[in-house]
Parts: C-alpha cells; structure tokens; sequence
C-alpha cells in the first residue's frame, strides 16, 4: 500500500525547468523509432564505457536500417553492465511504459515497434508531456537566441535564451548582425548588439542559458572594457585568439548577459558539472565554486546553477546556503546517479533553505525519455523524503510540504512564468 507521501508524489504537476525538447516539425517527420526512443538520449555514453564500440552505436541508432535484431546485437553485452545505472533505470522505463517490454530483446522489440511510429503524429509530443508526464510545462534550451512561441503549445513549451556562444567568447558576428541590424566595430556597438537580442527576444524568454562549461572553465573574472578593446580588435581584423583572450572576450560577454538578465527580470541558467558523453571531463573547471566572484559581483540576478554540480554536491548546497541569488536545479542529476541524487536532498533539507531547490528537468529531446525521467525523479525524491519521515527528522505532513515546494512552488517564485506566458499570448495576437 501506498503512503500518502508517494501518492502525492505521483500526483503532483512537474514544474520541469530544462529540456532540450526537438521541435514538433523535428518529433512528426524525423523523430524515434522504438530503439532511438529508447537509446537516443544518455544511455550510449555508459554503453560505450561498458565497452560498446562506436559502430555498435552508430548502429544502435541508425533508422536507415530496419532489421532490429542487427541494431541491438552490437550492444547487447554492453546493456547488461549498464542496465542498473541511472541511465539505464531511464532506459527500462520507456520500454516498461510506453512499450510493454519487461526485458529488451529482438523479438520484444520486433512486436511493439510500430508503437513509435503511431506516437509521431501531431500533438502527440504536447500530450505526452502534459498528460503522461503530468507537467506545467517545459523549459527548453534550442541552443539560440532567438524566443518565439511555438504555436504547438504556446503556454506550455518556454525557452530559454541562450547565451553560451557569448560566454565562450564566440561573438557569430554575422548572425548578430541579421539578427540585431547593429554592425559590430567596438565595444559600445557590441553592447548594443547584445541589448537588442534582449530586447528582440526576453520578452518570451522564461531565462537566460549558458553551458560554457564544456568547451572552458566556469571561473570567471571581471574584464574592463579597456581589456576587451585589444581581443574585439583581434576578432573585427580576423585574427585567431589565445586562450586567455577568448577567456576575457568570453568573461565580459557573460558579464553583459547577466546585466541584460537582470534588467529584463529573468533567471541565469548555468550548467555546472558533470559532462554528457564520455571521455574527455577536465574536472577542474567544472566545480560551482568557481563561478563564486560572479556570484559576489552580481548579487541581483537570480543565477540557477545546474545539475547539482555533480560530482561537487557539497560546494553545491554550500553556494544554495550562502547565497541568496543561487538556486540550485536537480535537472539530470536523477539519471546521472539517482542514489546521490538523493542522499542530496537530504543534505539540502538541513544545511538549505527548502526554497533553493528545483526538483526536476529532464535534460532530453524526445517526450518518453523526459517522462521517463520524471518518473525516474518521482520514485526517488519519494525514497529521499521517506527517508527522512522514517528516521525521524520530518513528519509525513512536512515531506509532502517540501515535495510540493521541490516540484512546483520554487520554480513560480524564481521564474515569471505568468508574464512570460502573457507576453507569448500578446505575440501571437
């Protein structure tokens, strides 16, 4: 029988603030058959740990190829070395889910296959999502400026305004330059440029997103405009950057984006953490606490610092408990390793604030992965707080209360997801 606690749980309405969700156009006419919705999404990164070969993969997900039995014969080995992870925990559910498969094999695949095909009609995508994910809505990162309502469920899909290319000093001068109508020559005209995005697009935007942690360090120092002067010089003339100059150009562009941000009332998203695939992580550059003297520098913005910063948890909860402009989002932490996940938020509760924390974004392209996810995140945020109800530490009432809080309350009082809702309502009138 289940308590109250895990009732609620289940029941609750995901506030979800990070998908990387494909577009509608993207789902109906390229989306998944039954192994790319299975696969398609954290899992070939362990797979390939586990041992799988890049053409096993490559097969894995290869639609052009219909005999099923060949595509999952190359990783068949791997899959039971990963099975248990929490990518692969993902994994079991959509087949368990959507597709009926206690186990995947072959012949399973061969008989619920055409299941993938029905699901890619128009609308489905929102329906899954809204019904069988039991989501507000989504916050998407499409990796671009530009903030537009997506007319397959204007109030439902919210993106996010990208500004990674910036932080990592990547100013795509001719796209800005279309896109703003302002020609870059010196700073101030690059201080234009930058204002007339916001300006273009904030408006619909529900936050600001960056994940320049992949491609350089999350430590960030302040850069005068006198310093910039000589690197912009360099990129207006053609001329290759060093490190360090792509770092300063980089580092004064995040700077503006947080100044923009504040101005126009909207959350800084920031992965921190761990890195999606395998092989290459300089973990000395991913650590949240490099990002401190942005954080001292800019004690107005809302910075919402990503993926619990794992495998940092501790710097984490220590940054959620010192400052007040970070929140911290459990978004992926789930699928990443849903054990520490947990033990997180159990950390979190008693070193925290219980309003510095977001419970769940799925981090995906494809619907089934991020409701199964979601149902990831439900079964183990209900381990965590039961947790804490059966030691002792909290009442059942007060589980139910922070879960509520996790899953939907934080997220309405650190986004204006009613404005940017009422702004997405005007632009399509």
């Amino acid at each position: 029988m289940n308590s109250e606690l895990e009732n609620v749980i289940q029941s609750l309405k995901i506030f979800d603030t990070h998908e990387h969700m494909n577009k509608e156009t993207d789902y109906v006419e390229k989306g998944p058959d039954i192994l790319c919705d299975l696969f398609e999404n954290y899992i070939p990164a362990d797979l390939r740990v586990a041992g799988a070969s890049e053409e096993a993969i490559k097969l894995l997900l290869d639609q052009g190829e219909s005999d099923l039995e060949k595509r999952w014969s190359g990783v068949a080995a791997a899959w039971t070395h990963c099975q248990f992870t929490g990518y692969g925990e993902a994994v079991r559910l959509i087949a368990r889910d959507v597709y009926g498969l206690d186990e995947i094999t072959p012949a399973g695949l061969e008989k619920v296959a055409h299941k993938a095909l029905q699901l890619r009609q128009p609308g489905e995508r929102l329906r899954i999502l809204r019904d069988e994910g039991n989501y507000d809505h989504i916050q998407v990162d499409d990796f671009v400026w530009e903030c537009v309502p997506d007319e397959s469920g204007a109030d439902f899909f919210l993106y996010d305004l990208s500004w990674v290319n910036f932080a990592n000093g990547d100013l795509q001068l001719e796209a800005l330059l279309k896109v703003t109508g302002v020609e870059v020559i010196n700073f101030d005209t690059l201080r234009e440029a930058l204002a007339v995005v916001f300006q273009k697009y904030a408006g619909c935007a529900i936050a600001v997103k960056t994940q320049h942690a992949y491609n350089r360090t999350l430590l960030w120092r302040e850069r005068s405009d006198a310093e910039l002067q000589p690197v912009l010089d360099k990129v207006l003339t053609g001329h290759e950057l060093s490190l360090d100059e792509t770092l300063t150009l980089g580092d004064w562009c995040l700077a503006r984006g947080v100044e923009l941000a504040i101005e126009h009332n909207l959350p800084v998203k920031i992965h921190t953490g761990y890195y999606a695939g395998q092989g290459y992580m300089p973990v000395e550059r991913i650590k949240p606490g490099n990002l401190c003297a942005l954080l001292i520098r800019y004690p107005q913005a809302h910075f919402v610092l990503m993926h619990i910063g794992y495998p940092y948890q501790q710097e984490m909860i220590a940054l959620a408990k010192h400052f007040p402009n970070v929140w911290v989002d459990m978004c992926w932490s789930w699928s990443i390793d849903p054990y520490s996940a947990a033990d997180f938020v159990r950390r979190l509760i008693h070193a925290a604030p219980s309003n510095k924390v977001f419970a769940f974004g799925g981090d995906t392209f494809w619907p089934n992965a991020s409701v199964a996810y979601s149902r990831q995140m439900r079964r183990w945020l209900t381990f965590a707080l039961q947790g804490e109800v059966t030691d002792g530490y909290l009442t059942e009432a007060q589980a139910i209360r922070l879960a509520t809080q996790f899953l939907q309350d934080n997220q309405r009082a650190c986004f204006d997801i009613e404005g940017t809702r009422a702004h997405i309502k005007a632009a399509l009138a």
